[in-house]
């Protein structure tokens, strides 16, 4: 595995670690402004490689948990930004274990 320094945030194959909850609102919203497409992607590092697609909503986020092969499980759940930090993706953050994809323009 190689790693690189990518705008003061550790990088790992094409990945960007997500180091604080209010990082996630920014991410997401610069996915959309880049790619046009609503959401972005993110990956709990571990044993099972766990992938949630992230949309901004109005006053929040819908989370939705997505397959091996990034189809959407059909389960999305909101969550406002103060109960970011009780799920899953919250702990994955504190965890340091919690990265996206690197945007490619």
């Amino acid at each position: 595995m190689y790693g690189a320094i990518m705008q003061g945030c550790p990088a790992f194959c094409g990945h960007v670690q997500v180091r604080h909850p209010n990082d996630i609102e920014f991410l997401v919203k610069e996915a959309e402004v880049v790619t046009g497409v609503p959401g972005r992607i993110f990956v709990v590092a571990g044993a099972e490689c766990l992938t949630y697609r992230v949309r901004s909503r109005t006053n929040g986020y819908e989370v939705e948990r997505l397959d091996p092969a990034c189809n959407a499980s059909g389960q999305a759940m909101y969550l406002l930004p103060e109960m970011m930090i009780e799920h899953g993706l919250g702990r994955a953050i504190r965890m340091g274990c919690l990265f996206t994809p690197v945007l490619r323009d």
